[in-house]
């Protein structure tokens, strides 16, 4: 993948994971594509308050990405689909007790671990691709009883052919939606972790243990 797509693909996902943020303000919870071109203008509007103020990722800027991201995405069912057959609810009964305390104890440190590298390259993709024009494509027959929607957006820079980026959300038992899964110009990012993932566990002979402590996000080259 071409480093601008790299560059823009980190940028505007963050556009994603911030998406139902409004609805806990609203009387009526708004659809999922409601939510997300909503939740845009807003994080787009901060960004550009920081790009003003010199556009450096300082900590304070991390911690509010970090704040918009708590609540709307979903890191610890993320992290469980990033680590595969490794945290699957089969592997999880059929290890004893010790076993199933040490898988808990693995997942919730991969959990942080992801947490913290998506808050921060992200977070500096934004700043980079501040301004770039999203649009969020309305769907036709909405239904509102779905409980797992995809969001198409579309990422015009410079003239060129827009990215397309799909959001796969997901709707909690309170009708909350977040965030489950990107596609992003056809490159899915769950399936390119759990490639990641896997392959770091076969070279460290299954010891997830240090394929956690060896963890690392996409780094950007900017």
């Amino acid at each position: 993948m071409k480093r601008l797509e790299q560059f823009l693909m980190h940028g505007i996902a963050l556009l994603a994971l911030v998406a139902s943020a409004a609805m806990t303000h609203a009387e009526e919870a708004p659809n999922a594509h409601q939510v997300v071109g909503q939740t845009t203008e807003a994080v787009m509007t901060a960004v550009a308050d920081a790009r003003r103020a010199g556009g450096q990722a300082s900590d304070a800027y991390y911690q509010q990405i970090q704040e918009l991201l708590d609540p709307v995405v979903d890191f610890r069912g993320f992290a469980r689909g990033v680590m595969g057959p490794y945290a699957t609810s089969e592997r999880y009964r059929s290890l004893d007790e010790a076993g199933r305390e040490q898988l808990a104890s693995q997942l919730d440190r991969f959990t942080e671990r992801m947490r913290e590298g998506m808050v921060r390259t992200y977070g500096k993709g934004l700043l980079a691709f501040g301004g770039s024009r999203i649009e969020v494509t309305q769907p036709s027959n909405p239904d509102p009883e779905a409980r797992r929607v995809t969001v198409q957006q579309l990422i015009h820079k410079d003239g060129a052919q827009p990215y397309v980026v799909l959001y796969q959300m997901g709707r909690d038992k309170d009708g909350s939606w977040k965030l489950r899964n990107m596609i992003i110009e056809n490159v899915n990012l769950g399936e390119i972790y759990r490639s990641q993932f896997q392959s770091s566990a076969r070279s460290y002979d299954g010891d997830l243990d240090k394929v956690i402590d060896n963890w690392s996000a996409v780094e950007i080259d900017t």
